[in-house]
């Protein structure tokens, strides 16, 4: 990719208007791709390649914590966030084994969210 393309992430959240805050949030420094589920995001993500996953840990089916392992294991190698309501549920273990780069609770802080986002890809 050249220096100027966009770098790309997909969020997955089973609640359309935090896609659709995501979306607007990221789109303009962004290429950002919107999954409602693990399912919809594993076949997403083998289409494009992506540089950051956002992911809600309660989803459809299978959990956000799920996905980011099967990612892992297809050769996913870039950063991942994942997002919970309910922190006592994750362990600290799993987020450190899958190289889960932040965790962050909701209600979101949109300010260090998208700060923290372009901090793991590296623009300003």
């Amino acid at each position: 990719r050249g220096a100027m393309s966009k770098k790309r992430i997909v969020v997955i959240d089973d609640d359309e208007s935090i896609r659709k805050t995501f979306f607007l949030l990221l789109v303009s420094r962004y290429n950002v791709y919107l999954a409602r589920d693990a399912a919809e995001a594993l076949t997403e993500f083998k289409k494009a390649d992506i540089d950051l996953i956002i992911a809600d840990f309660r989803l459809p089916g299978k959990n956000g914590l799920d996905l980011i392992r099967d990612l892992r294991e297809a050769g996913y190698e870039g950063k991942a966030v994942l997002i919970s309501a309910y922190l006592d549920q994750i362990k600290a273990e799993e987020i450190q084994k899958l190289k889960i780069d932040y965790l962050f609770t909701k209600p979101l802080d949109l300010k260090a969210l998208t700060g923290t986002i372009d901090l793991l890809l590296g623009s300003s």
